[in-house]
């Protein structure tokens, strides 16, 4: 998923989502959408995303490494949580 490995990267550049989101000419609230997965993001906003991050565009297309802390909300009605479970 481009927006998790997006998230790794910018987490291990101590970057915050607002500055990443000002320097590639993004909203904040975009850059929050596209690493859910909420969000799609143009190709040529990937060049901008990669430049801040300073990294090929190619590597936003690989796996992130670390696990993803929750899966995002893709709307409709969230699976019941067993108690205890």
């Amino acid at each position: 998923m481009v927006g998790a490995r997006i998230r790794e990267l910018r987490l291990e550049q101590g970057l915050s989502q607002e500055a990443l989101a000002l320097e590639s000419g993004l909203s904040r609230n975009m850059i929050i959408g596209i690493e859910w997965g909420r969000k799609s993001v143009a190709y040529e906003r990937l060049w901008d995303i990669a430049a801040v991050l300073e990294c090929e565009i190619g590597e936003l297309f690989t796996a992130a490494n670390g696990p993803v802390s929750s899966s995002p909300y893709r709307g409709g009605r969230r699976p019941m949580q067993r108690p205890g479970a």
